[in-house]
């Protein structure tokens, strides 16, 4: 649980105000000095907590000589407080919103609408990536290839900022191009990214550089071997999407990695399978038949045949039809289904309802 101090300056309360309400609450009808001696503060403060608490109609004076106070009812008294703290934060988001007008304004070249940014400079980039970093609450995804653009001074407090990240709970997963470790400083910042407890996986040729920050925003470079290009800072949630995409598909496919080598990959025999059923349902997907039509000929329903293509999807680590149908034809699991032109004229024929399915 917060210790309380925190949640009253989460309320807008200053920490002494707090505890002066809470002893208020506990003790109605007491004196500034008995509230002193109670909680240990100076006179002065718990004047400051009186008057901050009677401003936000928390507490009330119930007698002049000697002055005696009491809280209001607690559960009405911080609603309304709450309310009041409300109305002013959704001011401060409209200026919020005149403010980033303006500022696009000035800086018009570097923004398409409020959806892209161009960063223009490996300074403006470092500071972006730098204020993202230190907001991500979830995961930080990175696609790394040459020619690293962070000067080889800041990859401590880049590690740093990655290892607060870290203790707060946010995961870090890393695909390196298989050139990058030809990189002095790739490698290094790999290996104390890995020390920290960062995921790492190599892969050949990736496309670009990237990385995302919760899905929230993402950046990546206009051109990959040339730095000086710049880079585009990405808000637009359904570029977002497809960046996600492809990252997850180049990490699926990516070789482990660890400080000590490449980490083996899976014993096939020792993955998950599939049971009948859902092999069943594969082989009559691959042969284009529809849901309806795949539940009429296993005496099943339509329900059960979603169900079960959901269930191969998690078994598989797929998110789409599409996917499922290619990593389950990776891994051999339609071995078996016939390639006979009557039957199937091409192995992705049978697999384009898929993408709509």
């Amino acid at each position: 649980m917060d210790e309380p101090t925190t949640w009253w300056s989460d309320a807008g309360l200053p920490p002494a105000a707090g505890q002066v309400l809470e002893h208020l609450v506990a003790h109605p009808e007491s004196t500034p000095a008995e509230i002193a001696e109670a909680l240990g503060l100076p006179s002065r403060g718990v004047a400051l907590a009186l008057r901050t608490l009677s401003d936000e109609l928390l507490a009330v004076r119930v007698s002049l000589s000697p002055a005696r106070w009491s809280a209001n009812p607690p559960r009405a008294a911080i609603e309304s407080l709450l309310a009041r703290r409300s109305a002013r934060l959704a001011n401060v988001r409209l200026q919020a919103e005149r403010l980033h007008e303006v500022y696009t304004e000035t800086v018009d070249r570097r923004f398409i609408g409020d959806q892209f940014e161009v960063l223009d400079s490996p300074q403006r980039l470092n500071a972006r990536y730098e204020h993202h970093l230190r907001s991500a609450q979830r995961e930080v995804l990175h696609l790394v290839m040459p020619p690293y653009v962070a000067p080889t001074e800041q990859l401590p407090e880049r590690m740093g900022a990655q290892g607060e990240a870290m203790a707060r709970g946010v995961r870090f997963r890393s695909v390196y191009d298989s050139g990058s470790f030809d990189d002095e400083l790739s490698l290094r910042t790999a290996r104390e990214g890995g020390s920290l407890g960062g995921q790492i996986r190599l892969s050949n040729g990736l496309p670009m550089k990237l990385v995302m920050f919760d899905d929230v925003a993402a950046i990546m470079s206009l051109k990959p071997d040339d730095p000086a290009a710049g880079s585009l800072l990405v808000y637009a949630r359904p570029l977002l999407r497809v960046l996600r995409v492809l990252f997850e598909e180049l990490w699926e496919h990516g070789q482990p990695w660890s400080e000590a080598g490449p980490v083996a990959p899976p014993d096939p025999d020792l993955r998950p399978a599939p049971d009948p059923r859902m092999l069943q349902v594969l082989r009559f997907m691959a042969l284009g038949m529809k849901d309806d039509a795949i539940a009429r000929a296993l005496g099943l329903s339509r329900r059960t045949v979603q169900q079960t293509v959901s269930d191969v999807g998690a078994l598989l680590g797929a998110r789409t039809r599409f996917q499922i149908a290619l990593r389950a034809q990776q891994r051999g699991w339609l071995d078996d289904v016939p390639d006979d032109p009557g039957q199937v004229e091409h192995r992705a024929d049978q697999f384009a309802y898929l993408i709509g399915g």
